[in-house]
């Protein structure tokens, strides 16, 4: 179906991660993200979330596109949100995979996930053998990197689980600690999302601060600098996931074609893409931010 990695996890209470999600949560790391503060014991139990629910089935799919943004010093648009909308995309394929189980193995009862419900996926995926949390945070895979989406089905089927990965293999780099251009990174693993470029640039329900403009660094929707830097991303393989790839329109626009950037085009070239979460408004503002002092009769 076209998913890069699979694993599986028997559910249980994910005890560890609950100190870690409280700390998160008590430090204020979620900024404006009220939404992570919700649901809390269902973070930690999937079996709240679906009755019944004995084993977590984790996919990974590639997004790591095979072009990108040509134009040097121009805004630039996290890679992930190069294509068509990766729940949707996610969604669909998880959909094919939960009917396949249910007619080929046996009848089940679930749900699909993928970074629309209180689950935590990276530790889920931890625990299906797919990976370790790098010190950026992400869930990093050996073969694949870092530059994939995470989705779950959540069933009621008894299923063969893989061995839970137990090793981190950062060793003492800190290049995505180090690159951080707001230092968001405040330990290993550990983001304040207030200061996280991603957050700035999509969160954030109001303009940026403006001790961060500057540190952007050409960033209008999202960042994938921690990712860049990171030693396991140097021979990633490019997606194979036609809805994923770029419209030539977004990866020939240059300065000029972002500055002038209008209503009537943000609709027709980003309908159903990740930008249309952020809204014209915001991307406006985002790159009035990259292009220097806000201007706003200009636009």
């Amino acid at each position: 179906m076209g998913f890069s990695a699979c694993g599986i996890a028997a559910v249980q209470k994910l005890d560890e991660e609950e100190l870690h999600l409280k700390s998160y949560l008590d430090r204020n790391f979620h900024g404006q993200m009220g939404y992570m503060a919700n649901h809390f014991e269902k973070r930690l139990n999937p079996a709240l979330l679906v009755p019944g629910a004995k084993s977590v089935v984790v996919v990974l799919l590639n997004y790591f596109p095979a072009k990108i943004q040509q134009e040097k010093d121009m805004p630039i648009v996290s890679k992930y949100a190069y294509g068509k909308d990766y729940h949707v995309v996610l969604k669909d394929k998880l959909k094919l995979l939960f009917d396949w189980i249910d007619s080929e193995i046996a009848p089940i009862q679930g749900r699909v996930f993928t970074d629309s419900a209180p689950v935590l996926e990276k530790a889920w995926a931890v625990k299906a053998g797919l990976g370790w949390i790098g010190k950026n945070g992400l869930l990093l895979n050996k073969e694949i990197g870092s530059f994939f989406f995470i989705g779950e089905l959540i069933v009621d089927l008894e299923l063969e689980c893989d061995s839970p990965n137990t090793k981190k293999y950062c060793g003492t780099c800190t290049n995505c600690i180090d690159a951080c251009p707001t230092k968001s990174l405040v330990s290993p693993s550990v983001l304040d999302s207030r200061s996280c470029i991603s957050y700035l640039t999509i969160e954030l329900n109001e303009d940026i601060p403006g001790e961060f403009k500057s540190l952007l660094n050409n960033r209008i929707f999202g960042c994938d600098i921690c990712q860049d830097v990171c030693p396991w991303n140097r021979n990633v393989n490019p997606h194979i996931t036609p809805e994923f790839n770029p419209s030539e329109a977004l990866i020939s626009m240059n300065k000029a074609d972002w500055e002038h950037l209008d209503q009537i085009t943000f609709k027709s070239m980003f309908k159903h893409s990740a930008l249309e979460r952020a809204g014209f408004a915001k991307l406006k503002m985002n790159i009035e931010n990259v292009f220097g002092a806000r201007n706003s009769d200009k636009f």
